[in-house]
C-alpha cells in the first residue's frame, strides 16, 4: 500500500495531482486540493527525455561520459562561489579605520549610505555581492573566507558504498 503525500493515508491506488506546482501521489478525498495530471502529460515528457539518446551514437557516448564523469567528483555553481568570512564586520571596520576614515566618510565615498556601513561593521547584515566587491576594491581587503580543508578532503563518495553516514559525521560525546 502507498501512503498519500497529503494526509498519510494508505491508498490502493493513488491519484496523481499537481497542486501548487508540485505534482503528488494523493488519496480520493485530497484530489480535490489540486488539477489530476492526465497520463498523457507523462508520456511525453518520457518521450521528450529518451528522444537525446534515442540515437545509438548519442546514448554510446553519454554512457561512456556518465562513467568517466563517476570517477571525478561532483561540481556545481557553488564550487566556484566565494564564502563570506566570518569576520567580515572586523575586516571592514579595521580598514575604514586604518585609512583614517569615519563611516559616514567611507559611505560618502562609495556612494552608499552610512548606515549599511554601520550595519555591516556590526554584524547586522551582509553585505551583497556589490557592495562587497566595492569595500574589497576601495579598502583593498578580501572579505572572501579561503578553502577549508574540509571541503577539500570531501570527495562526494559514490553509491556503491565507499562512504557511510558514520565516516562523514563526528559525534560530540
Amino acid at each position: 500500500m502507498v501512503q498519500c503525500e497529503m494526509c498519510g493515508k494508505d491508498v490502493a491506488s493513488p491519484n496523481r495531482v499537481k497542486i501548487e506546482g508540485a505534482e503528488l501521489d494523493v488519496c480520493d478525498e485530497c484530489t480535490d486540493f489540486g488539477t489530476e495530471v492526465t497520463t498523457e502529460d507523462s508520456s511525453s515528457t518520457s518521450t521528450k527525455y529518451s528522444t537525446s539518446s534515442s540515437s545509438s551514437g548519442s546514448s554510446g557516448s553519454s554512457s561512456g561520459s556518465s562513467s568517466s564523469s563517476s570517477d571525478r567528483p561532483r561540481h556545481d555553481m557553488f564550487d566556484e562561489m566565494d564564502e563570506l568570512a566570518q569576520d567580515y564586520d572586523q575586516r571592514i571596520r579595521e580598514a575604514r579605520e586604518e585609512r583614517g576614515l569615519t563611516q559616514e566618510e567611507l559611505a560618502g565615498e562609495l556612494n552608499l549610505k552610512a548606515s549599511l556601513i554601520r550595519k555591516l561593521e556590526h554584524g547586522d547584515t551582509l553585505p551583497s555581492d556589490d557592495v562587497q566587491t566595492t569595500l574589497e576594491r576601495e579598502l583593498d581587503i578580501s572579505l572572501s573566507a579561503g578553502g577549508t580543508d574540509a571541503d577539500e578532503e570531501w570527495s562526494g563518495g559514490s553509491s556503491s558504498g565507499e562512504y557511510t553516514l558514520g565516516d562523514v559525521v563526528k559525534r560530540k560525546d
